[in-house]
């Protein structure tokens, strides 16, 4: 069972979704359970795991070096880059790749006349796993600053998923193809929303990303009490599924900012990752 936690924002609750549900679960499941963090820009889930390093897997790709001895400035990669990745001065015998802007996608070489083009393997980031209670049950992906192949990273990490018992993929934020890559391999998909016009306008945008590929999902609202009625009402005309809701007390909120996991300090919280568990396996 794969679930994997989005929103169509930052700052919602995800990560506090993610790592209290993971908590709930090491505590009561007896299957194997493994929490990822797929926010490989900002992963934050280990600030509330105090969990032990494991290793470190180097994520790579194929870099494109262009050898300007044999490169006759025909252009033909400058026009095909579709990232703009690739200056070009042939008054100046002058070319180079951007490798912040390069995507790696392999078009330059391939379309390259002279055979000046070779690919080299680059570092973008790395996976770091971490045992948490028993085995390695927590994973992370983390991108190079200043790298923006998210996706790569993404995917490479999603390779190392266990496969028997819950796996948890805490899901970057937004709705773009980094998100759109968690969420296809999950079964059910939490979404995390809280109840502001900010909070709404995302949901739609992250509900109408996991009805296209075809995704069971449910509502987490964090900051519950805040009394934002349109928020009610959308979940209702669209027939989703409210699986849980964490009230808006300040308490939470410095729990959060300590590093500490809900339900842990608070045992009603248990009740509440409960019930979100169970709505998710009632409605996979």
């Amino acid at each position: 069972m794969i679930i994997a936690v989005a929103s169509g924002k930052g700052g919602t609750g995800k990560t506090t979704v993610s790592t209290g549900l993971f908590y709930y679960l090491k505590k009561y499941h007896q299957d194997p359970v493994q929490l990822v963090d797929c926010d490989v820009e900002e992963p934050d889930c280990h600030i509330f795991l105090d969990a032990e390093w494991i290793s470190g897997i180097p994520v790579s790709v194929s870099m494109p070096e262009i050898n300007k001895e044999k490169c006759t400035f025909c252009g033909k990669c400058k026009e095909t880059c579709a990232f703009n990745a690739i200056i070009m001065l042939p008054a100046a015998e002058f070319i180079e790749v951007v490798n912040d802007m390069c995507h790696a996608c392999g078009a330059c070489s391939y379309v390259c006349p002279e055979d000046a083009i070779r690919e080299v393997s680059g570092e973008i980031g790395e996976i770091n796993n971490y045992r948490w209670s028993v085995d390695n049950d927590f994973s992370e992906g983390r991108i190079k600053v200043g790298n923006t192949l998210q996706t790569r990273v993404i995917r490479q990490t999603l390779k190392y998923l266990q496969k028997e018992g819950v796996v948890i993929l805490d899901a970057p934020p937004g709705t773009s193809c980094p998100v759109v890559a968690v969420v296809t391999k999950a079964d059910y998909v939490v979404m995390v929303t809280e109840p502001t016009p900010f909070g709404l306008y995302d949901l739609k945008l992250m509900n109408e990303t996991v009805r296209q590929i075809n995704k069971k999902h449910g509502v987490v609202i964090n900051k519950a009490g805040l009394q934002y009625d349109p928020l009610y009402q959308y979940l209702d005309s669209q027939n989703i599924p409210i699986i849980g809701e964490i009230p808006f007390k300040r308490e939470y909120a410095r729990f959060c900012s300590e590093g500490k996991i809900l339900p842990a300090e608070d045992k009603k919280l248990e009740e509440t990752f409960g019930r979100i568990f169970e709505s998710i396996m009632n409605g996979k």
